[in-house]
């Protein structure tokens, strides 16, 4: 089979398509033939080599594929050979062939098309439980999205009228990124790194404090957000976009001062100590897609040769949207 491979730390020049043995499905997995499988900053991450998010090289990306089960492990008798699923992988997903865990593999239902399912594990399932497990919204609420016109930021738009709704806002990284944001649902979008954006926000939201925040780019903005919050707010922090080194939590008296709540949401932490809830969501927002009340804007590329360079655009922050790749055998 053909997959992905990095090589080592470093850029595109280290991603290379080779030609592997297929993996094999163990107790409790699943093989798929995969027909496309999401593209994710978490690639991005540990093509890098940034700390914790590749033990070592080479290293085989992919954290989500949907396409059909190939082959079943031993004590999987919930699934069957044949059908259409989708998957969060533990990685390997840029291939022809991944294994996943079968309590991680969900059916997709008729009318989803597979490209479409793919977007489901760390796209709309993952905005989903930023928003009602981590950050506990609740309809009318204000929402700040930091990089808004991204994969998570246009799910979070597409969920948010299915939750109840609210007022949602967004800060991106270059200004001409702030139009794709409020096409995609978003009230008002705000470029980082001007002066004055916490007054621009606020004035967004009518003057008041944010009940929500959710903040992939580690500590860098989270001065920002506690200038923001509403009293009893809440701040979620579910990635580190820079790599750098983050800096240090704010102070207690600050935290306890703006009654605020500051949580930490690792999808690969839910992946391995609460998998039952990752598949919840998946389902859930299939059951979405499949009664046709929601939808994903995604960019399908065309083959395993074109990721490198969609990675590129991922790492330079010029991405829009969600992007998949279809697998051309």
């Amino acid at each position: 089979m053909r997959a992905l491979v990095m090589t080592e730390a470093g850029g595109a020049e280290h991603s290379h398509v080779l030609d592997l043995e297929p993996p094999r499905p163990g107790p409790g997995q699943v093989a798929v033939e995969v027909a496309y499988a999401g593209l994710n900053f978490v690639d991005v991450m540990a093509r890098r080599g940034d700390g914790g998010y590749t033990a070592d090289w080479p290293h085989h990306p992919g954290k989500e594929v949907a396409g059909t089960v190939l082959a079943l492990g031993e004590g999987v008798t919930h699934l069957a050979v044949g059908t259409r699923v989708v998957a969060a992988t533990r990685g390997g997903g840029l291939a022809e062939v991944a294994v996943a865990d079968a309590e991680l593999t969900v059916p997709v239902p008729d009318g989803v098309p597979l490209e479409v399912a793919a977007t489901t594990p760390l796209g709309l399932a993952t905005a989903l439980l930023l928003l009602t497990d981590a950050g506990r919204f609740a309809p009318g609420e204000s929402v700040l999205v930091h990089s808004a016109s991204g994969g998570i930021g246009t799910a979070v738009a597409r969920l948010l009228p299915h939750l109840g709704g609210g007022r949602l806002l967004g800060t991106v990284g270059r200004p001409e990124k702030a139009g794709a944001a409020l096409r995609h649902g978003y009230h008002a979008v705000h470029a980082r790194g001007g002066d004055g954006l916490a007054a621009e926000l606020r004035a967004a939201n009518g003057g008041r404090g944010v009940d929500l925040v959710l903040d992939p780019l580690g500590t860098t903005a989270l001065d920002l957000d506690l200038d923001l919050l509403a009293p009893g707010g809440r701040i979620v922090l579910f990635g580190n976009a820079s790599g750098a080194e983050p800096a240090p939590l704010p102070p207690l008296p600050r935290l306890l001062g703006a009654n605020a709540t500051l949580t930490g949401f690792s999808h690969n932490g839910l992946l391995t100590h609460a998998p039952a809830k990752v598949a919840g969501a998946v389902r859930r927002t299939l059951d979405l897609l499949a009664a046709g009340s929601l939808d994903t804007p995604l960019t399908v590329l065309p083959g395993l040769a074109a990721v490198p360079a969609a990675h590129d655009l991922l790492a330079a922050g010029r991405a829009e949207g969600k992007y998949v790749v279809a697998l051309d055998r």
